[in-house]
Order: structure tokens, then C-alpha cells, then sequence
């Protein structure tokens, strides 16, 4: 987040998601995207998956640059950034229904706990209250809004991936990647926007357009082919690891509301897991 937000500062919202689309799309186009094998098995995967899917994939990314980049304060930033973190818990609680999940009693309470913990860790200790986040999300409802809209993308995205395309070889990361560069070019070329190119700004491109390519692409597979509950839960753990690095990118030395925030995460995904792999008096839902 900090990096994308430095990023979006320098060039906008747009060209910032363009540039580093465009680093991903063509590594995924360049790293083994040039056999014709390779999209043949992309082009049989099932039309829900690839149109569907697509679909959320890049309505995520074009969401989630454009909150960033319309955060006008940097405390508007932090709590963007926390709207977008509750991707993990909705799709651990979304594979109820889509997935016909078992979930028990442990589950409310777990998801609570998780949540806390990643206020903590997300924040801080920082000056943010249920007060100030409302009065932020009244006077900027558009970017709050699109940060929420993200999140639930990302949590239908994971789950219908593993619906419609369970156990399949090679996932369409590949595809999703380059189409969603070239919406975004489309979209930033029709506004202005800053465009304060540096070598800084390039690299933080680069850096953010490597990551997207390898992190989008493990995430599909193990969407795929994975236990959606056990990556999912595994995943509470992505808010502690984007602010263990933004904090080495910012030079921040960590408080102690960090390992609050921590334990509370470790034991909120403990307690989600035991109440979605059906203790406590488990029900079953089916889709």
C-alpha cells in the first residue's frame, strides 16, 4: 500500500495502475506465455471462470488504484487500506454459501478477533475512530466506497475461481493480467493526470509490476487447486506483512501495538478455522 500510494502520487491513480499493469502483463506474456500450448489451455477453461472471473479480476485492480488514488489525506489512505484488508475475512466467510462450507460457532467470534487484530496492525496505534472514519467516508464516500467494492471483487473472485475451475492445470492470470493493463491504458489516457516521471517512480513500477505478476498468479493457483478455508485464513496474515513492509519502506520502527495486533490475528485465523472446518456444532451450507 505504501509503495502503490507513492506510486499514484507521482503519476495518478490510472497511469500508476497502467505502468504496473503493463510490468505484469508482459511478464506474463514473456515467462511462458509465448507457447501457443499455453493459451490453448487457457482458452478451454470454462466460459464462468474466464468472463465471470475475468471480470472481478480486473474490476478489482481498476477499483483498488482508484480508492488508493483518491484518498486526500494519508489517513484516508490508512483507512482505504483497511477497507481493502477485508478481503481475507469475506472470503473465508463467502465460501459458506458459494463453496457449501460448514462453519460452527467459532466462527463469528474468530472473525471479530481477526479483525481487531488487523486494525491494530494496519494502524498503529494511530489516531483512528469510528468517529473520524465516518466523518472521512462522508466527505469522500467515492473512494471508500471503491475500497469496499474491491474487497468484495477479490473475496467473489477467489471463491468463484475455485467453483468454476477446481483443479485446473493452468489458471487465466496470464490473460487477466494484460487485458487489465490495457483497460487501465485506455482509461488513463482519457484523463489527465500528473505524470511525474523519475527513476523512483519507475521503480516502484517495476517493483509493484513483478510482485502483482507472481502474487496474483500463486494466489490463482492455489485458488484453483488449494484448500480455499486453509489459504484463506492463512491469508489474515497479508495486512501483517504489507505493514511489516511498509514500515521497512518508510523506515518506521514498529510499536507495540504491532504484536497486539499480531497475536490477535494469529489467534482470530486459529479460531476460523477451527469454526469453519465444522467444530462446534457445525451447519452445513450448501450453494
Amino acid at each position: 500500500m505504501a509503495v502503490a500510494r507513492s506510486l499514484t502520487e507521482a503519476l495518478g491513480p490510472l497511469t500508476a495502475g497502467a505502468a504496473v499493469f503493463s510490468v505484469s502483463g508482459l511478464l506474463a506474456v514473456g515467462l511462458g506465455g509465448r507457447r501457443q500450448a499455453t493459451w490453448r489451455s487457457i482458452l478451454r477453461q470454462p466460459i464462468p471462470y474466464l468472463a465471470g472471473c475475468g471480470l472481478l479480476f480486473v474490476a478489482y485492480m481498476v477499483l483498488l488504484f482508484l480508492a488508493v488514488g483518491g484518498a486526500r489525506t494519508r489517513q484516508q489512505t490508512l483507512e482505504i487500506g483497511l477497507l481493502n484488508y477485508l478481503w481475507p475475512v469475506m472470503t473465508v466467510v463467502l465460501s459458506i454459501p458459494l463453496l457449501g462450507r460448514k462453519w460452527g460457532w467459532l466462527l463469528p467470534p474468530g472473525v471479530i478477533v481477526a479483525l481487531g487484530g488487523m486494525v491494530l496492525v494496519v494502524t498503529q496505534g494511530g489516531p483512528v475512530s469510528w468517529f473520524g472514519f465516518m466523518t472521512n467516508f462522508l466527505t469522500n464516500p467515492g473512494a471508500y466506497g471503491m475500497a469496499l467494492a474491491a474487497a468484495l471483487c477479490w473475496a467473489l473472485y477467489s471463491n468463484l475461481t475455485h467453483r468454476f475451475a477446481p483443479g485446473a492445470k493452468e489458471g487465466a492470470v496470464r490473460l487477466f493480467l494484460p487485458v487489465t493493463a490495457l483497460v487501465l491504458l485506455a482509461a488513463a489516457w482519457s484523463v489527465e493526470e500528473p505524470r511525474a516521471w523519475s527513476w523512483r517512480a519507475a521503480a516502484e513500477a517495476a517493483f509493484l509490476g513483478t510482485a502483482t505478476y507472481l502474487a496474483y498468479g500463486l494466489w490463482d493457483a492455489a485458488m484453483r487447486r488449494g484448500n480455499v478455508i486453509k489459504v484463506g485464513i492463512a491469508s489474515y496474515s497479508t495486512p501483517l506483512i504489507s505493514t511489516l513492509v511498509s514500515l521497512a519502506y518508510l523506515r518506521v520502527t514498529p510499536g507495540l501495538s504491532l504484536w497486539f495486533g499480531c497475536a490477535a490475528l494469529v489467534l482470530g485465523a486459529v479460531m476460523s478455522w477451527a469454526g469453519v472446518s465444522g467444530g462446534g456444532g457445525a451447519k452445513t451450507r450448501r450453494p
